[in-house]
């Protein structure tokens, strides 16, 4: 699936466009416009990603069959999007289906998502052209069965021309095998042009240097989240607290905020509480944060004393194994 889209060079900046208003703040519920009030327009994250998990533990609470868990938790994608929509949101990122998904579940679980995700797709275009929301997917799309493939185009050329929120799924994605994918990219367009150029690979590379041609930006814009800026609030359902495998590369100074809540009873409201929390931490890409001064430099103790003050600590035998 050929995509036409805006390469963002540095994904981890700090420095993003400044956030919309929205005109749509009048379709929210009076309880999501209540707390959308408390929240400080320039402080609004551009990336929301969600690991939605908890629809097989839902179904069980209830002694359903998973599946019905699945179905519930595709509802809470359209509540979920719609309330982003409504607050001009500009991404949100799915973890829908993992590739580890697709290898170790029971085949006629993996068979059932699949027929969810198109009947997903097929029956929420039109409310997605209605909130002005972009389909796009991230993952290895090509090992998906050739109709699910059909039916994902389909949408997502259907909803190709709106301007409002991205909601991107990832499907069939795991974030290790991204990374690898992008590596293989750099090496292949470096081989092509080395290539085109009639010299060696090992040529090529000497003439401007390794660093050069493969540094950070090189990995960043061939990962298939090119076209996006990083998540700034990585939202995980069920309160698990771990990853899984899921944009390694680009939540590196990502806030991370877990929930117990289990996926298919999160709704929109709960996406502005977990964006609330989002405001009130401090974002510091690394550095000091906007609270440190210059002042505080003063109080802090010279390298040196606090190596003698740590010796000091030690017993003779932590120092002899020093």
């Amino acid at each position: 699936m050929e995509r036409n889209v805006e390469v963002w060079t540095l994904n981890s900046s700090p420095n993003r466009p400044a956030f919309q208003p929205s005109s749509r703040l009048h379709e929210l519920s009076q309880e999501e416009a209540a707390l959308y009030a408390q929240l400080d327009p320039q402080k609004m994250p551009q990336h929301v990603a969600i690991i939605m998990d908890g629809n097989g533990r839902w179904a069980g609470k209830r002694s359903l069959k998973r599946f019905l868990g699945h179905q519930q938790g595709a509802e809470s994608v359209q509540f979920v999007v719609e309330t982003a929509s409504r607050i001009n949101l500009p991404f949100i990122t799915l973890y829908a289906f993992s590739l580890e998904n697709n290898l170790r579940r029971p085949k006629s679980e993996v068979n059932f998502l699949m027929k969810l995700l198109r009947s997903y797709l097929v029956g929420n275009v039109r409310r997605m052209n209605d909130n002005n929301v972009r389909m796009q997917y991230i993952g290895r799309i090509h090992e998906l069965p050739s109709e699910v493939q059909d039916t994902m185009q389909w949408a997502e050329e259907a909803t190709g021309g709106n301007t409002g929120t991205t909601l991107t799924l990832a499907l069939n994605y795991g974030s290790r095998s991204e990374i690898v994918d992008a590596a293989r990219n750099v090496i292949t367009q470096l081989i092509a042009e080395a290539h085109e150029r009639g010299c060696s690979l090992e040529d090529l590379i000497q003439v401007d240097g390794l660093d050069a041609r493969l540094d950070e930006h090189h990995i960043s814009n061939a990962l298939y989240t090119a076209h996006m800026p990083d998540p700034d609030l990585v939202i995980r359902t069920s309160g698990e607290q771990r990853i899984s495998n899921f944009l390694l590369w680009q939540i590196a100074y990502s806030e991370i905020f877990i929930t117990d809540r289990l996926w298919p009873d999160f709704r929109g409201i709960h996406l502005l509480e977990a964006i609330q929390s989002y405001q009130r931490r401090e974002r510091r890409f690394g550095g000091l944060g906007d609270s440190f001064t210059d002042e505080d430099l003063d109080t802090l103790e010279p390298a040196s004393q606090v190596a003698e003050e740590i010796v000091s600590e030690l017993t003779p035998k932590q120092l002899a194994q020093k």
